[in-house]
This record gives structure tokens, sequence and C-alpha cells, in this order.
């Protein structure tokens, strides 16, 4: 039986503005019927729709914090840290609310844990992130004139920062293509049938071997919010993803 594809983004799928006669669709809803035989997966075109589909939504937390202007490599780092297991909801109002107290690896070198451990009090683990937040300041204030480098061997080599973090510091404060895999990243591109991996480090050297490098950073940025509000973890909304008629729907058991 053909598949069904409710959106609102028409457009997307069939590259014109025309919508389908009203006694075909419901009210406000773009209806098209697609071949139950999934279409070759096309980056390209996955990426550009998506790009499109999102921008209601607002961009993964680091992504909306450095258009903001906190896009140091240590205020990327820092923020980063504050994300760990942390809702995008309370991560950037958190970091907000910490750089408006210290930006720079000297100003926090000043904090005592205690006090940055207030600043960070609504995310998760904040006792130990606050340690290794100071303890990263320290370092960095004593040893490298209170600058991060873009660097990625002392990125994986301060306490807490992860292959994640330090991808994200080197893709948005520094420039440098790096994929950064969290769970939206690895749960979305396994659920398309893109890559095939276990665990999110996997997912990242597979990403790495197959996906274009003018996307190993705007992957992260893209598929955040797509997964967060279409490709979500449980009962995804299949009805309105843009990219259906590609998506293998890998696990996909019950969706909306």
């Amino acid at each position: 039986m053909p598949a069904i594809i409710y959106t609102d983004n028409w457009h997307l799928f069939t590259g014109s503005r025309h919508m389908p006669s009203p006694g075909n669709r419901e009210p406000g809803i773009a209806r098209r019927t697609v071949s139950a035989t999934k279409r070759p997966f096309d980056i390209d075109e996955a990426m550009s729709r998506i790009r499109e589909a999102v921008r209601p939504f607002p961009p993964a937390a680091l992504f909306q914090l450095a258009e903001e202007g906190f896009d140091s490599p240590f205020e990327v780092l820092v923020a980063c840290m504050i994300s760990i297991r942390t809702f995008d909801e309370v991560t950037v109002p958190t970091a907000r609310r910490f750089f408006s107290r210290a930006r720079t690896a000297r100003d926090v070198a000043h904090l005592t844990p205690a006090e940055i451990n207030q600043l960070i009090l609504t995310t998760t683990f904040h006792e130990p992130k606050a340690r290794q937040i100071h303890a990263i300041a320290r370092r960095l204030a004593a040893d490298y004139d209170g600058e991060l480098p873009c660097d990625e061997r002392l990125l994986r080599s301060l306490p807490g920062v992860g292959p994640k973090c330090a991808n994200l510091v080197l893709g948005i404060a520094c420039g440098i293509p790096r994929i950064a895999v969290d769970v939206h990243v690895h749960r979305v591109t396994n659920r398309w049938g893109y890559v095939r991996t276990r665990t999110p480090e996997q997912t990242m050297t597979a990403l790495e071997e197959k996906l274009p490098k003018r996307y190993w950073v705007e992957i992260n940025r893209l598929l955040v919010p797509f997964g967060k509000h279409v490709c979500a973890g449980r009962a995804p909304r299949c009805s309105v993803c843009v990219v259906l008629d590609m998506c293998q729907q890998v696990g996909v058991t019950t969706h909306r």
C-alpha cells in the first residue's frame, strides 16, 4: 500500500508551491502519496529539505549562543559542558547567566568552584561540571595566557571534555570541520539507514567516512532541532517528515 505524507512543507517534496486540490487534502495540511518503495537516500536533498523544515525552531543550544555572541573557543567549551545531559531549554539561559558573570578563562579562574556551581545550579551534574570548568580556566590562565587554542589534542586532554564538545568547539568557534554526534545525530542518521552503528562514537567515525565535509558542522545544528521536533526518540512524527520518502525508518515501531 502506498504511504501517505502529510506536511506543511509541500514544496520541499515537489520543488513547487502548487498544492494539491482541496478535495485531496485536509485543511491546512498538504498530502502526498509516495511509493512504499523508498528512493535512495540523497544527503544533499535531505539537508536542503531539513534546513527549511527546522527554520521555525531554535537552533541547537551552542549554535544559538554563538549567534548571540558567545562564540569564543572558551565560551563554546563552557556552554558545551553546561549542556551535557541537560535540555537546551535549560542550557541556554544557564549559559547566559554564567557569561553575565564571567566570559574569559581569567575571569572564571578568579571564581571558586562553589561560585561556579551556584551559577550553573540548574544543570545536571552541576557540581562536577563546576570543578571541571574551574580547573580548565585555571590551566588556561596559567599555561595559555588565558586563551583556549584551537587544538584538538589540548581540548581532549581537558577534564570533562569528550569528542562531542571538542568537535563543537573546533567547528563553531574555530571554523575547523568536525562532526559532533549527540543523541539526535546518532538516532536520526541510523533511523534514515544512512549509517548503521551502535554508539555515537561509531556514528562519528561512520559519518567522517561518508558525510560530505561541507555538512560536518551543520549536521549537528540541523539534526538537533529536527530530532527534537520531528524525528523524536519515541513516536517520531513521520506524517510530517520532509525526508520520509528516503528514510528507511529503521527501528520505528510506532509513529505519528
